[in-house]
């Protein structure tokens, strides 16, 4: 497990394992809905992945509709990767940028579990199996669009220095 914790980067550290364990305990907290895991291997590598996917959502839907509303505004990619050669903190604002939008991403994720919770209760009564395969074409459809998005990353990388 220490070797596990010591291989991480400290990006992977803070913005996929901690978002991972917090939204864990706040939707135990907050929510009806119960994720447990007695064995400590499997609760990090669980953790792990629940923070990368909060991570991913928060890279696929919350950041262009922030972007769309005009909330927040990125500059040109080419621009960016000259900066990041000239400016070594840039690296560590990035970062911080990201866990920013991953903690908030993991707010709306609980309330919105409450108000999935809530309406399913009230309204669809959808069997657990049902709830269990929408959850996985949900994140099925994450991680497709973050494949997209990471390939056209690889793609300007690849055009802003050449």
């Amino acid at each position: 497990m220490n070797d596990f914790l010591n291989k991480l980067s400290s990006y992977n550290l803070f913005n996929n394992l901690l978002p991972g364990i917090l939204f864990v305990v706040l939707l135990n907290s907050f929510t009806e809905y119960q994720i447990k895991q007695d064995n400590i291997l499997l609760s990090a590598f669980l953790y792990y992945f629940i923070g990368l996917t909060i991570s991913r959502i928060s890279s696929v839907i919350v950041e262009p509709l922030l972007k769309s509303i005009k909330f927040v505004k990125f500059r040109d990619y080419k621009k960016f990767v000259d900066a990041y050669r000239k400016e070594n903190k840039l690296e560590i604002l990035v970062e911080t940028n990201n866990k920013f939008r991953a903690i908030f991403t993991l707010i709306i994720l609980i309330i919105s579990s409450k108000l999935f919770y809530f309406f399913d209760l009230e309204y669809l009564n959808l069997n657990t199996n049902i709830q269990k395969y929408l959850l996985l074409i949900f994140i099925a459809m994450i991680y497709l669009f973050a494949y997209r998005k990471q390939t056209n990353y690889i793609v300007k990388r690849i055009d802003a220095n050449t």
